[in-house]
C-alpha cells in the first residue's frame, strides 16, 4: 500500500510540472482574441470567396500567423498598414518609420508562410 502511494507521488510530481508548461504553451500560442481572429477570417473570406473551402483556408491562416506573430505585434503591423493610409504628415510618420516598417515585414513573413500552408 505505501509503495502505490509513492507511485502516486513521483507520477504527479512527474506530469505535473509537464501538464502546466503544456498549459502556458497552448496560452502562448492562442493569444489572440477570439474577435481578432474571427475579424481576420471574415477579411480573408471576401478576398478569397465566401465558400466552405475558403473558412477552412482563412482559418488556417490565422492560426499560422497566430503562432508565428505575438498579438502585440500583429496589431502594432495592422495599426501601421491602416494609418499608413492617412494622408498628410500623420501617414506619413506611418509610412516611413524605420520600427512601424518592421512590424509590417514581420507580419507579411507570416502571411506568406500562411499562404503557402494554407492555400
Amino acid at each position: 500500500m505505501k509503495h502505490t502511494g509513492s507511485v502516486r507521488l513521483v507520477v504527479v510530481a512527474t506530469v505535473l510540472p509537464l501538464l502546466t508548461a503544456a498549459i502556458a504553451y497552448a496560452e502562448a500560442v492562442n493569444d489572440y482574441p477570439t474577435s481578432a481572429r474571427a475579424e481576420y477570417v471574415f477579411g480573408c473570406l471576401k478576398a478569397n470567396g465566401e465558400t466552405r473551402e475558403a473558412i477552412d483556408r482563412c482559418s488556417c491562416s490565422i492560426d499560422v500567423i497566430a503562432s508565428l506573430l505575438p498579438y502585440d505585434r500583429y496589431v502594432t503591423a495592422e495599426t501601421v498598414l491602416s494609418m499608413s493610409q492617412v494622408r498628410g504628415n500623420l501617414g506619413g510618420q506611418f509610412r516611413t518609420s524605420a520600427q512601424a516598417a518592421s512590424a509590417v515585414n514581420d507580419l507579411r513573413r507570416a502571411q506568406a508562410e500562411a499562404e503557402v500552408r494554407c492555400f
